[in-house]
């Protein structure tokens, strides 16, 4: 049995995840503050690729770094080449896995309560630990959920990946698209086991995310920093 889909799922689902985790929660940060209509403008538009059927997303990926694109061709002049291969599958899943990201984040961050953030000004707390240390934690149970569904995500995409980089064994094979060409070819006991591989993988990211809702920042560590020890008790509540 080649493995190499496997390795090659995981680290697209990986390297994308960890794209969508940061983009996703400065986009979702920063549009939970602007006005209705802006707000839902953009919401269209980040969240479109979640309704759009995903081969539809990779022909519109297609259009935009294709090899015969401006984008395409400035890429491949730089060495990267993402159509017909395994790199182009970490774009595919940041496309179809970040509304997922998006979506959740902004949910958490609407409802958190503003006045936690006005008390750490009031104490002096910088922005970005304010952000860090009281926000995340705060809102860490709905961005780690998106997480976990992002990653899930992307490690089962075929339809956008299959339009980007097709399937070519040792190099762009992924476990959905490995699934797809055995069951093309009658070999359904191996399709199954790849199935099984897959629904065993996203059930442990699943069950590890969703047990553990303080992974992104315990309240033991959330609260610590320099001078930590010299805080004051109106700081702690705030952190913690």
């Amino acid at each position: 049995m080649d493995w190499y889909p496997l390795w090659n799922s995981l680290r697209i689902a990986a390297v994308s995840s960890v794209l969508v985790f940061f983009s996703g929660i400065g986009a979702a940060y920063y549009a939970a503050k602007l006005p209705r209509l802006l707000k839902g403008f953009l919401d269209v538009f980040l969240t479109l690729p979640m309704v759009l059927p995903p081969t539809v997303v990779g022909y519109f990926l297609l259009l935009l770094v294709g090899n015969r694109r401006p984008l395409g061709m400035a890429l491949e002049n730089l060495g990267l080449q993402l159509v017909m291969d395994w790199k182009g599958g970490i774009l595919a899943a940041f496309a179809v896995s970040f509304p997922l990201m998006y979506r959740t984040a902004r949910g958490a961050f609407e409802s958190f309560d503003e006045t936690l953030a006005q008390a750490g000004k009031t104490l002096g707390l910088s922005n970005a630990f304010i952000f860090w240390r009281i926000r995340m934690p705060v809102c860490r149970q709905g961005i780690l959920a998106g997480a976990v569904l992002a990653f899930a995500r992307a490690l089962g995409e075929y339809g956008a990946t299959s339009m980007l980089i097709g399937y070519t064994p040792g190099r762009t094979a992924t476990i959905s698209t490995t699934v797809y060409q055995l069951w093309r070819t009658d070999n359904d006991t191996e399709a199954l086991r790849w199935v099984l591989v897959n629904i065993a993988i996203s059930a442990v990211f699943l069950f590890m995310g969703f047990r553990q809702p303080g992974y992104l920042c315990s309240r033991a560590a959330g609260c610590k920093r320099p001078g930590a020890e010299r805080q004051t008790e109106k700081e702690r509540s705030a952190c913690c």
